[in-house]
């Protein structure tokens, strides 16, 4: 890829993310996601493989859809009420519509269709961005228009996604699907408690974002994208791979790992608000996640000895670590002692 259309992509990812977080007026909040959604489809086609130009037009029907449908349910609210305020969203059966187009826009069940192909269609990297930062200025605008949104409409998503993240995760054989429907999955646990705690919903997606991350970049790293390379990639780079279970294991929200922090606090939050059927059924979908992180933590540590690989592999490759990806791979997992600290900020 050229590196001036590059660098524009770029800069017009963080002016797009930039504007729709800070912007109180709809039509630019959807300007920004506008420039988004155009932005990402040169990195999305970047390979020029039929499967990225597929992706990419998947990509862009389904995001023009869902602006389209902000755009209409922005206009209709303003005619109703005379103003342009994102705060100020009163009118019900808009609240419905934007709800339904935020959850296109995220891939929500039951508009979930399109992210795990896309995820697929791209690269690592590109994969990476679809799962954390274009997912940022969405689920802000859902965050300002908490206060207007229908609590119950949100719970049936929520645990709609949760169960079919997880269900539909336990036959997949590549790394950027299962992690396509993870990210489904933790949008659920995000979705369910956002009317009644946003701030709880930022900080589940802060950390999914830095998890995600973390195991994103070392499968960049290791160039792992199915089972079947994950199972000789820890010949590689060993200590990476073994980083790499326990990133996995805290996505997938075991104590005592960072990735527990935001389900015990959903759960306990859940718990207040009088939706203990509610918090019970996330806690025991989460354990269909739970089966294929530790199909992946299994494979990618434990599945086969040093002498058994069929090709010529390199062992204790002297390619050095991204600092970036170490840094992040420790945060993954180390930082559920911040916890106090974190509850009296939330």
């Amino acid at each position: 890829m050229n590196p001036h259309a590059k660098l524009i992509s770029t800069m017009s990812l963080l002016m797009g993310t930039t504007l729709t977080i800070s912007s109180n007026h709809w039509t630019m909040a959807w300007a920004g996601l506008e420039i988004n959604t155009l932005a990402i489809i040169p990195l999305i086609s970047k390979p020029h493989h039929p499967r990225a130009i597929e992706a990419s037009i998947k990509y862009f029907l389904v995001q023009a859809t869902a602006s389209a449908l902000i755009l209409f349910s922005s206009m209709t609210n303003a005619w109703s009420t005379g103003q342009w305020d994102i705060n100020q969203l009163s009118h019900p059966l808009m609240s419905i519509l934007l709800t339904t187009a935020i959850a296109m826009k995220l891939g929500l069940a039951p508009f979930h269709f399109w992210f795990p192909e896309v995820l697929q269609g791209s690269s690592l990297t590109t994969a990476l961005l679809l799962s954390t930062v274009m997912k940022f200025p969405p689920i802000t605008i859902l965050s300002m228009t908490s206060h207007s949104l229908d609590p119950t409409l949100l719970t049936t998503m929520a645990i709609s996604s949760t169960a079919l993240g997880g269900w539909m995760g336990l036959n997949q054989t590549q790394t950027r699907k299962i992690l396509a429907f993870s990210s489904i999955s933790h949008l659920g646990w995000m979705a369910i408690i956002i009317a009644y705690n946003p701030k709880l919903t930022l900080l589940t997606f802060y950390l999914y974002s830095l998890m995600t991350a973390a195991v994103f970049l070392t499968l960049n790293t290791t160039k792992t994208l199915k089972l079947s390379t994950m199972m000789t990639s820890w010949t590689k780079i060993p200590m990476l791979n073994a980083t790499l279970m326990a990133t996995l294991l805290s996505l997938a929200g075991l104590p005592p790992l960072t990735g527990f922090l935001p389900k015990w606090l959903i759960i306990q939050e859940l718990t207040k608000q009088e939706m203990a059927p509610s918090a019970t059924t996330m806690a025991i979908l989460s354990l269909l996640g739970l089966f294929f992180y530790l199909r992946l933590a299994y494979h990618s540590t434990i599945t086969l000895p040093p002498n058994s690989t069929n090709s010529m592999k390199q062992w204790h490759n002297s390619k050095p670590t991204n600092i970036a990806t170490a840094i992040l791979a420790s945060m993954s997992i180390l930082l559920l002692p911040l916890s106090p600290t974190i509850l009296t900020v939330t």
